[in-house]
């Protein structure tokens, strides 16, 4: 495991985090005032330039649900780690994992970007639950980031992966329902409403200032 400077208890406590309807929790963090022009949004609609929140996945709470954003994600890991899993689609989808985390020289990233259109998840590592014994261990094992949307993040721009989606991603596809069968566990069924925190992010300014 690697090294933890703040048990999950701390981190929700001292950074006043929230249940994220995507798994996990989190807090917005900065919302620019300055608006642009997504190239990404539906009729290149406005958006806010950037957007920021904490993310944090912990031992009582190790999973996000497959969901995509149109804006383009930038993830900077901050103490833990996780494994996030990247679908892009096409025929066949392309399914990359990554491992955000502080050991470079093993492959893991303190750093990953997610493009627009590409369907993601991330989860705790199994091998760092196995050896959480104790409370205080199980308390110790997360994962939290920064992640920076740009464009900023909007509820419009964003959507969870369906079960049905999910079938016609692997429809036809070598072992496809292998990989169905895997990432069903991933899947939120019904997709979960935004909460009022969420839906602060949903701005009212429409217009360019």
């Amino acid at each position: 495991m690697s090294d933890i400077l703040q048990t999950s208890t701390q981190l929700i406590r001292d950074l006043k985090l929230e249940a994220h309807p995507e798994g996990g929790y989190f807090i917005e963090t900065d919302k620019r005032k300055e608006h642009v022009y997504s190239p990404f949004a539906e009729g290149n609609a406005n958006r806010s330039l950037a957007t920021s929140i904490y993310y944090l996945l912990t031992y009582d709470n190790p999973k996000g649900y497959i969901h995509m954003n149109k804006s383009v994600t930038y993830h900077v890991l901050h103490q833990g780690r996780a494994e996030y899993t990247l679908i892009t689609p096409g025929n066949p989808p392309k399914v990359e994992k990554k491992i955000m985390g502080t050991n470079t020289a093993a492959g893991e990233t303190r750093q990953l970007l997610v493009d627009t259109g590409i369907w993601k998840m991330s989860q705790l590592l199994q091998e760092d639950f196995t050896k959480a014994q104790t409370d205080a261990e199980r308390d110790s094992i997360n994962c939290l980031i920064t992640e920076v949307v740009v464009p900023g993040f909007e509820w419009e721009d964003h959507k969870y992966l369906s079960k049905e989606a999910l079938e016609d991603l692997f429809r036809g596809v070598d072992n496809g329902s292998e990989s169905i069968d895997r990432f069903s566990a991933f899947i939120v069924t019904p997709s979960p409403a935004p909460s009022t925190s969420d839906k602060r992010r949903i701005s009212d300014e429409r217009l360019l200032t």
